[in-house]
């Protein structure tokens, strides 16, 4: 019986040993793929963007609409879907966040309101895709945005070609993140969701 109670503990000291190994790997290849994430995201808008059907602005900030309106004056999409905007929200307070007279506002914007997380702007955004038969599109969303909303994006319509354009806030500190504890929280939860969208495309693709 001793015989065999000291074979059962040894056996638990090993499968410990294996679970605490495989943690710290896990671990491991959670924070150099952190970081990897963190290192590719863009710091600088793009110097030059090639012309699409249209453009798609992710709610999220102000800043996104603006500039995603910036590029419907400069001839970069023939027109401009903004999608998740709350229903609260009207058309005449969506107005004023365009920059300059907003004379392309009424006859070359759509506003989705039935988006409320990236998944509802995929498919928001992949209906109007097929509505206006188009078959490339300039997305406008936060840099650290970017990699999970084209991601859930390309899935929702495959074969339309996505240009990411990156928008930036003055809060969000991509060079020496560590060191701003709001940033540096943002970055793990969308790293995270990041992961966790990859992880279902492809169990949805197995499955």
């Amino acid at each position: 019986m001793a015989a065999k109670e000291a074979l059962r503990q040894r056996m638990e000291q090993r499968v410990t040993r294996m679970a605490v190994g495989i943690a710290a790997l896990l671990a491991v290849i959670y924070a150099a793929g952190f970081f990897i994430f963190t290192a590719t995201l863009e710091r600088t808008p793009p110097s030059e963007v090639p012309v699409a059907d249209g453009i798609v602005a992710l709610t999220g900030g102000p800043d996104r609409i603006s500039v995603a309106y910036r590029l419907l004056e400069q001839g970069k999409g023939t027109r401009l879907l903004i999608t998740g905007v709350n229903p609260d929200v009207t058309v005449a307070s969506l107005k004023k966040i365009v920059p300059g007279e907003a004379v392309k506002f009424d006859c070359c914007i759509d506003i989705g309101y039935m988006a409320a997380n990236t998944i509802g702007n995929a498919a928001e955004t992949a209906e109007w895709v097929r509505e206006q038969r188009y078959r490339s599109i300039i997305l406008v969303t936060s840099t650290y945005h970017l990699p999970r909303a084209r991601l859930e994006l390309g899935r929702a319509m495959p074969g339309v070609e996505i240009t990411p354009y990156p928008v930036f806030q003055d809060t969000l500190h991509l060079d020496g993140w560590w060191a701003y504890p709001g940033t540096t929280r943002l970055l793990i939860s969308e790293y995270t969701k990041f992961l966790l969208t990859l992880a279902y495309g492809r169990a949805s693709m197995q499955g």
